[in-house]
């Protein structure tokens, strides 16, 4: 009759359980408060009238799914999220993508001092706070007295007004194309050189190198900025800085859409259920993309 050998009492690092739960208590205690707790707490209220003033602030009543039912129902809600769509394909899925690609394979081969240049000022729009940007982009738009104008010839002409979704995805891309750029400059360096000299001496073209040497080596990273990119500009807030969602709700993406009921109209309750929505649309994109990376690897 053989003997099972005991279990080891310790773990691999030789701490044991109680010194490893002692390690990340603290860290465990932080995610329950700032990020478990509330995040329970806006379903909560997503289940109920809850209002930011009147009786409902004071004793709100369970609604159940009616604040998610409305919102289905809802004209506005509908309009917001063919809007965030809009914006998340044209600005990040499309815009900074291609852009990104487009500058770390055309600065690859750069003078070294070209290549510093271009991407001190690419970074410059990525960390610049949005209070600041959106103020430039502002001065840039403006009717009377806008640099666009100036540039173009076309005095009175009120860009976020007239085109409201057309500059705030025009904004974007020229935000947030630096990471794209970053990521992609890092990405083609895995690419074996020799595979790349072997395509330019059998007489390859661009697109034929890009398709059939460049992309199989790093379409993991593809995936990975695509999917960081969209969850980002999804939940952009920075659209409220430019436009405020006007004019007349053109403009107004699921997070401002979310900010005008909560804080505007005040329904707390209508605002927190929005959002439990976005949430899941959040989590469905990076299960999709999730399950593209791992059929990747």
């Amino acid at each position: 009759m053989s003997v099972r050998p005991a279990l080891p009492s310790t773990d691999s690092a030789g701490l044991g359980r109680g010194r490893a739960l002692a390690f990340v208590a603290p860290a465990l205690v932080l995610i329950g408060i700032f990020l478990v707790f509330p995040a329970l707490w806006s379903i909560y209220i997503g289940l109920t009238d809850y209002t930011l003033t009147g009786p409902s602030s004071v004793n709100p009543q369970l609604v159940g799914t009616g604040n998610i039912t409305g919102a289905l129902s809802d004209p506005l809600f509908g309009n917001s999220l063919w809007l965030t769509l809009l914006f998340v394909f044209g600005s990040a899925m499309i815009g900074q993508n291609v852009l990104g690609f487009t500058l770390a394979w055309s600065l690859r081969g750069a003078r070294r001092w070209l290549r510093r240049l271009v991407e001190g000022l690419v970074l410059l729009a990525w960390i610049l706070p949005s209070t600041v940007v959106a103020y430039l982009w502002v001065a840039v738009l403006d009717r009377d007295g806008g640099t666009l104008n100036a540039l173009l010839n076309t005095p009175g002409t009120a860009w976020l007004v007239q085109y409201p979704m057309a500059s705030l995805i025009v904004f974007n891309l020229w935000r947030g194309t630096a990471f794209s750029m970053l990521l992609y400059s890092s990405a083609l360096n895995v690419v074996p050189p020799s595979q790349l000299e072997t395509a330019r001496m059998v007489g390859a073209g661009r697109f034929s190198t890009l398709k059939d040497v460049v992309f199989p080596h790093i379409r993991g990273h593809v995936l990975t900025n695509t999917l960081l990119i969209t969850l980002w500009t999804a939940n952009d807030f920075t659209p409220f800085l430019l436009t405020s969602g006007g004019p007349d709700h053109r403009s107004e993406t699921l997070p401002v859409f979310i900010y005008q009921q909560a804080l505007g109209s005040g329904a707390l309750g209508y605002a927190s259920a929005i959002s439990f929505l976005l949430l899941l649309v959040n989590l469905v994109i990076a299960l999709v993309y999730l399950r593209l990376l791992r059929r990747r690897g």
